[in-house]
């Protein structure tokens, strides 16, 4: 091989691994972008939609596309400093008094430090504004540096970027770590791009980032400390994360739905009240698919609160806390409290109680609230003129919500024309098709969805989550709340609250009521296991599950009639309207539906619904599980490093020339003749030495002593390379010949020849 063509080769071969370490670097910065992007993707997803966000993202990667080529770094900064002002000034006109707001600067650190020190994004009232608004600026800045091999400079724009959600506490384990991963790209690849390092090189970085990625998840980080719970925790399974109560009531500003759970019979209060009712500590507005969060502010108790807009009846409760507890609780409506408690006590946006410091065994406080009174018949006629800007806040879900639950809820509701129908339809649906148990999977993705479509049992979390959705989706105002249901009844106007009464329910909003409790869950299965842990732990002579009046079982009143206040017991012409609007469903189901309505378990039907033929049915038979999107990117990550780690070891070259060897395509005489020879030369530069360029096959074959197979195959080639003719039979000798030797090449092939 000449001089020449060596060296026209090697400058080939520079610029390909050039081209090659520079799209690894650009790929770890993309990635690096998409991992905070990702971010700002699932905030605009659940709050204001993706539309915006995608325009300026994409508005932003062109322009630092385009001005990469000749825009000064200085330029690049003043630009993306003036699109962080116009982003932060857009969110600051779409909030309410957000131009005065930020006129106090005591605010506007207050605010700053609560996003630092983990408040959500998801928590601010307008966060879908406000993602689009943050995220052009490091996004043009990033790429811009990344465009103009200022590597370091896009890995610490990227990397502050992503530090920040961290901080809020929106980026998950699997974007922090595509972050990490990116960055570490970003630096690594630009390097090897900046002085000229080898493809080896980049082989040997791709293999430690797969590495990272794939070792990360198997590795747990245990923290040293965990904050306060607001419940206790503690004997017979209390209080933890892994029970309802824990899950609910510890859960902050923010609730997760769990899988599997447990219940806690340890004592928690003692209310007396002149009337039951749900003991009600906290709601949430905002639904993300995979739990819920409360936006807004929390602001002092200062006096009285407003009571809610209609008629109402009065509701006196004292509670004593049994237990050191950090909750205050009140019957729906509180408008004042008195007590210790009071002291320091904090309203949330939404009209809950939280208190300055916690609860001790012992402590008490009074409660008044006004709980509304409404007849089913004037809830029915109440309308939709609901207060400004309530019903975009309480009718808000996922852009990504499936559109079949809207579908399906219409469906079911068919005979409803008005929401308080719709409602109680959606309640009584909810109870009579999906079972309640606490041994459940967690599933994947919008839980509302997949509780509706691909689970028959669940428990509170599940059924206030699907039933909340399913009214919003009909544009009907809901939210989530938690707290207890009434607990063990002890008196005439006493009651017993233990950890396994800690409930989710559902409030929703009526013109000239107000919030109007419904109750999904199905109550007679939630009580029978209830029941079941009380009676375990008695037997177990557990501690703390009772009181001198609870021992003594449930004290049970004359029935009497009251108004109606947003329970399960309703007027008896509600009872009637609601069952015509369920017999209307259960046409609906019977008929099939497309397969798209579920039938209560352990019903029988015909047609598609039943054969397993309809447009969402799975069909009869074991399902193959279906891999989520981080387990694809896992595969990926882990499929790229062992591609790298062959090609880098030498594996993927051997493997590529054995099969190389063994494989012989029928062609013309004379080409069959050629690559015969090819192999040949493989075999005997493994066995011997290369070819030298100056070499003729003779030569080589001659100086290297080869056997008379391989000389028949040199002379087979110089008379099918010179003369340019050879027949079939010569073709198929010289594939034949070299096959031989391929096959004796092989050790485990020559001992078995020898024995």
């Amino acid at each position: 091989m000449s001089t020449t063509v060596r060296s026209a080769l090697a400058e080939r071969s520079s610029r390909f691994d050039g081209g090659v370490r520079r799209g690894l670097a650009l790929g770890a910065a993309a990635l690096l972008i998409a991992s905070f992007l990702a971010v700002c993707f699932d905030v605009a997803d659940v709050a204001g939609g993706t539309n915006r966000l995608v325009l300026f993202v994409a508005a932003s990667f062109v322009a630092a596309t385009l001005l990469a080529r000749f825009l000064p770094a200085v330029a690049a900064l003043l630009i993306a400093a003036a699109l962080l002002g116009v982003g932060l000034w857009s969110y600051v006109l779409a909030v309410p008094n957000g131009a005065a707001l930020l006129r106090s600067f005591g605010a506007v650190r207050a605010d700053v430090l609560a996003l630092l020190t983990g408040l959500s994004i998801l928590q601010i009232a307008e966060a879908g504004i406000w993602v689009a608004g943050i995220a052009p600026a490091p996004t043009f800045l990033a790429w811009y540096f990344a465009l103009r091999r200022q590597y370091v400079g896009a890995a610490v724009v990227g990397g502050v970027t992503l530090g920040f959600f961290v901080l809020t506490g929106d980026a998950g384990a699997v974007v922090v770590l595509a972050g990490v991963v990116g960055a570490a790209g970003v630096v690594g690849f630009g390097e090897l791009d900046s002085y000229g390092g080898r493809s080896g090189h980049a082989e040997v970085l791709v293999i430690v980032l797969a590495a990272m990625i794939v070792i990360a998840p198997l590795v747990s980080v245990v923290p040293s400390g965990a904050e306060e719970s607001l419940v206790p925790s503690g004997g017979s399974g209390g209080g933890g994360g892994s029970t309802v109560e824990g899950s609910l009531l510890a859960a902050g500003d923010r609730v997760g739905i769990q899988g599997s759970i447990s219940l806690s019979p340890e004592l928690r209060f003692t209310v007396e009240s002149d009337r039951a009712s749900y003991w009600r500590a906290a709601a949430y507005d905002r639904y993300t698919g995979e739990g819920w969060v409360r936006t807004g502010d929390t602001r002092p108790l200062d006096g009285s609160l407003a009571g809610p807009p209609g008629n109402a009846t009065t509701i006196d409760q004292t509670y004593e806390a049994e237990a050191d507890i950090g909750l205050l609780l009140a019957a729906w409506k509180p408008v004042d409290i008195a007590g210790l408690a009071a002291e320091g006590a904090k309203v949330t946006d939404l009209n809950g109680l939280q208190p300055g410091d916690g609860l001790e065994p012992g402590d008490t406080y009074s409660v008044t609230s006004r709980q509304p009174i409404a007849t089913s018949d004037a809830l029915r006629t109440a309308g939709r003129n609901y207060p400004d800007g309530l019903a975009e806040r309480y009718t808000a879900l996922p852009e990504s919500t499936p559109q079949r639950v809207a579908n399906r809820t219409a469906r079911i509701t068919a005979n409803a024309d008005n929401p308080y129908d719709t409602a109680r339809i959606v309640e009584r649906w909810l109870e009579g098709t999906k079972n309640y148990s606490l041994d459940v999977d967690r599933p994947d993705g919008n839980i509302a969805d997949a509780f509706l479509f691909g689970m028959d049992r669940g428990y509170c979390v599940y059924f206030a989550t699907t039933m909340a959705t399913m009214l919003r989706s009909q544009d009907i105002p809901a939210r989530f709340v938690t707290g207890y249901a009434e607990g063990q009844r002890v008196a005439e106007e006493e009651w017993v609250v233990r950890g396994y009464d800690s409930h989710a329910w559902v409030e929703v909003y009526f013109p000239d009521a107000g919030w109007i409790r419904f109750d999904p869950t199905p109550g007679g299965p939630r009580t029978a296991v209830e029941n079941a842990s009380l009676e375990d732990a008695r037997a177990g002579n557990a501690t703390d599950i009772d009181t001198n009046a609870s021992e003594g079982g449930e004290w049970t009143p004359t029935p009497t009639r009251t108004p109606f206040g947003g329970t399960n017991d309703s007027e008896p012409d509600d009872a009637a309207n609601v069952q015509g609007g369920l017999e209307g469903v259960a046409e609906e189901e019977a008929e099939g539906a497309n397969g798209t309505v579920s039938l209560p378990p352990g019903a029988e039907t015909t047609g598609s619904a039943a054969n397993g033929t309809g447009g969402d049915s799975s069909g009869p038979g074991p399902s193959l599980p279906s891999p989520t999107r981080e387990q694809w990117a896992f595969g990926l990550v882990a499929l790229a490093g062992l591609a790298a780690g062959a090609r880098r070891s030498g594996a993927a070259e051997r493997t590529y020339r054995e099969l190389w060897l063994r494989y012989h395509p029928d062609d013309a005489p004379a080409t069959e003749v050629e690559r015969a020879f090819e192999r040949l030369e493989y075999l005997l530069e493994q066995r011997h030495r290369p070819r030298r360029p100056d070499e003729t096959p003779r030569e080589y074959l001659a100086a290297i002593d080869a056997d008379d197979r391989a000389v028949r195959v040199g002379d087979l080639y110089e008379r099918a390379r010179y003369a340019g003719s050879a027949t079939g039979a010569e073709g198929d000798e010289a594939t034949e010949l070299v096959a031989g030797l391929v096959r004796e090449r092989t050790p485990l092939l020559r001992r078995l020849r020898r024995s």
